[in-house]
């Protein structure tokens, strides 16, 4: 749908009308399928154009014709314009935060109530109680009520900001524009008038001049008002400078007549002027009652600021299974080092084109803290796929320790780089002539471009040996390789496919055998096919058969699907349909039969119910369970010399199967090294240290890199904003330069007095206000 494209929606059906909420529910639709400019034909629903938060980002204007309801605009936001064509009802504005609201006749009672932000123009008179209980932000520009006539009783009750004017034209009470008893409450704002009134409440608010500033402010507001309603010719006749009167709030002070009181004045004349010297303990101490600092420093502060930089992880980092230091890589874009943000991935992964750039669903971007505010999370794929350009990093020399890698597919590539990066000698031994495992075997090039996957390979094939087994391993092999080699590494993945006990499965192909002959050019034509198991594996065969000219796809599952991400996205792009729950009986020539009886017709029925891996070549030393190997957090079996990772331990995600490959790579290094391996054991920084308040919630989306970088919170590492030594009210902190480019923010004990500004403000999460240690 064109943002340009005027929808209409109707508030009858068939000459019903529709209720409130289901005409709001197609106007948030509409705005949802991309609709930017609706025109309302109205039957009284309350509530039009309230809500529409997109229009924080994309503007949405909305245009009403007929019987408008009540509450018009309530709750709208920021780029919301509403133009009414004739009267409206009660509470227009209701709670306004930014929408801006013209209304060509006449308003009904509780105009501008509690609004907050926004503008609304009324081209005829409102009821009672308008412009009551408004406030404002001063972080945001002030509301505004424009009235062309005059206003109900109890106008601006209980204000507290903005600017209403009253313009008296064609008023309903040409005697009094102001009604009966306005201003009563009022503690803000300001109400320009004219013509005359039967007085306002003289305890809360005051006639004030109009100086040249606010007049042309009036001027110009007048000509923009009357220009809106159609009638510019009224602007000269209402810009009479002598007509017009400004009644403001008047102060706390103003109205109680007091004076401002400091504590020593108060402990001068009616502290110690009632009860003498000492107060109330004066007749029972001669203690020193000398001044004491209200505020302490040093060792009497009761909290103490301390900087806690990259103490915690962040979310992003925390969430990445690789273990990639996201904030970190933005960190580098900040200072220009662009190209060292991208080489800095081949540090956790071989893949940061093809598995970050492209198959990773992102769980980073999943996990950064934009999202608690509903903002667009930094995009990371742009990071990835710039990638494939790297080169190969420097290689340290070899110690003489050697690894043998059973398997190359993701997780074995990623132990053998990782342990190659630490100097140690990795061989991957794998019964494919290629290496890649399913990621060049199985995955659609729709979701990874060849030769993005070539280029990563070849990389790989620079620094790591491969040898073909030309079969499957057994026991004997597996034992000479443990013979042969320090330590070995099983990353034999999930290689037999599961079908279901049904008969006709003969009948039937699995997910793998299907992806890898579409990939390999061996692809059989098909024109219905069904896949039993919605996971993201099925989307794949989804897209695939599409490819192959297939003209209905159906997925079936026994529950809700699995799929997600950009997986399903492309399943349903292709045409593919979801059904659950369905549960399989048989599969015959004509397709897939369920138990309730239904047939799915189909020339092509694909199992994928998921893969197992095969380890009938493992001795008893290595215990298995359900099917996979049973490792402990480093990766390691019950053979402490032999390590699995992947989906021979547990089915994952490929990055899921990197990291535990980087995590197993670690552990060896260290057992070669005589060293007992430790995990990163950080905690992930407590999101509510996080402040993102300085970021704007209004971009949508990341064009370049520069823009990710500066969008980027660095969640629980400090960016050397300078935010904290500006905001120190007592100027304790400073920036110690350490070199080559490191340093440290530093308190000054003595000054600081543990107010907390530091960690209040602190966008990234880093100053931490503790218990001071108490004095022996």
């Amino acid at each position: 749908m064109s943002g340009n494209e005027t929808i209409r929606i109707g508030g009858l059906d068939n000459g019903e009308r529709v209720s409130s909420r289901r005409l709001e529910e197609r106007i948030q639709q509409a705005v949802q399928d991309g609709a930017r400019t609706i025109d309302i034909e109205a039957a009284g629903q309350h509530g039009i154009g309230g809500r529409l938060w997109v229009a924080r980002t994309e503007p949405v204007r909305v245009t009403v014709r007929g019987a408008v309801g009540q509450r018009l605009g309530s709750m709208g936001c920021e780029g919301t314009s509403i133009e009414v064509m004739g009267p409206a009802s009660e509470d227009v504005g209701w709670l306004n935060a930014g929408a801006d609201i013209l209304i060509h006749g006449n308003v009904g009672g509780g105009t501008a109530n509690a609004m907050a932000q926004g503008r609304i123009r009324v081209g005829g008179n409102i009821g009672s109680r308008g412009m009551t209980m408004t406030k404002q932000n001063p972080r945001f520009t002030a509301p505004e009520l424009w009235v062309l006539g005059s206003v109900g009783d109890y106008f601006a009750e209980f204000m507290a900001g903005g600017t209403a004017v009253v313009c008296g034209f064609n008023a309903q009470n040409p005697a009094n524009v102001l009604g009966y008893r306005p201003c009563v409450g009022m503690v803000g704002g300001r109400i320009l008038v004219r013509g005359p009134y039967d007085g306002f409440s003289q305890a809360d608010a005051r006639l004030d001049p109009i100086d040249d500033a606010l007049w042309q402010w009036l001027v110009d507001g007048l000509a923009d008002f009357t220009a809106a309603l159609g009638k510019p010719e009224l602007a000269a006749a209402l810009s009479v400078r002598e007509e017009w009167q400004c009644i403001v709030a008047r102060g706390p002070y103003e109205k109680t007549g007091k004076t401002r009181r400091s504590i020593s004045d108060f402990r001068r004349n009616v502290w110690d002027r009632e009860l003498g010297m000492g107060g109330l303990v004066g007749d029972l101490t001669s203690l020193d009652r000398s001044p004491i600092p209200l505020i302490t420093t040093g060792e009497l502060r009761r909290f103490v600021p301390v900087w806690e930089n990259a103490r915690y992880a962040a979310p992003c980092q925390s969430s990445c299974p690789t273990g990639i230091p996201v904030q970190e890589r933005w960190r580098l874009v900040r200072d220009g080092l662009v190209d060292e943000a991208v080489d800095m991935a081949l540090a956790y992964t071989p893949f940061p084109a093809t598995v970050c750039g492209y198959l990773c669903p992102n769980l980073c971007m999943q996990g950064c803290t934009r999202n608690l505010q509903r903002m667009k999370p930094v995009d990371v794929t742009m990071l990835g796929k710039a990638g494939v350009r790297s080169d190969i990093p420097a290689l340290p020399p070899l110690t003489g320790q050697r690894v043998a890698v059973v398997g190359g597919g993701a997780a074995g590539i990623s132990v053998a780089w990782q342990l190659r990066m630490r100097g140690i000698e990795a061989v991957i031994h794998d019964m494919e002539p290629l290496l890649g495992g399913k990621i060049a075997s199985a995955i659609p090039e729709s979701r990874i471009p060849r030769e993005v996957l070539d280029a990563e390979l070849e990389r790989v094939r620079k620094v790591l040996p491969h040898i073909h087994l030309h079969r499957k391993l057994t026991k004997d092999d597996f034992e000479q390789l443990r013979a042969d080699f320090d330590f070995v590494v099983l990353a034999t993945g999930a290689s037999k496919p599961r079908m279901l006990p049904v008969p006709g499965r003969e009948l039937a192909t699995t997910a793998l055998d299907f992806l890898r002959d579409a990939k390999s050019g061996n692809g059989k034509p098909c024109k219905r096919v069904v896949i039993v198991g919605a996971g993201n594996v099925g989307c794949d065969v989804a897209t695939e058969a599409a490819r192959l000219g297939a003209e209905s796809i159906t997925l079936v599952d026994i529950q809700t699907p699995a799929a997600f991400g950009k997986e399903r996205d492309e399943a349903e792009h292709v045409g593919a349909t979801f059904r659950w729950p369905c549960f399989t009986r048989e599969v015959t020539a004509d397709g897939l039969v369920l138990t309730t009886g239904e047939l799915i017709p189909a020339d092509t029925v694909v199992f994928s119910i998921g893969d197992a891996p095969d380890l009938d070549y493992l001795p008893d030393t290595i215990a298995t369970e359900r099917g996979y190997v049973t490792v402990n957090d480093l990766g390691q079996t019950t053979d402490a010399r032999v390590f699995a990772i992947g989906d021979v331990v547990r089915p994952g995600l490929l990055t899921q199967a990197i990291g535990a490959g980087r995590k197993a790579a670690g552990a060896i290094a260290d057992m070669a090294e005589g060293k007992r391996p430790v995990s990163d054991t950080r905690e992930m920084v407590d999101t509510a240290r996080i402040k993102l308040e300085y970021f704007d919630p209004r971009i949508s989306g990341f064009d370049d890199l520069e823009r990710c970088g500066e969008a980027c919170v660095s969640c629980g590492a400090c960016r050397d904003c300078g935010v904290c030594e500006t905001i120190c009210p007592q100027g304790a902190i400073s920036r110690r330069d350490l070199g080559e480019g490191r340093f440290e923010m530093t308190v000054d004990g003595e000054r600081c007095i543990g107010c907390g500004f530091c960690a209040g403000a602190c966008p990234c999460g880093i100053w931490n206000l503790v218990e001071n240690t108490p004095l022996e």
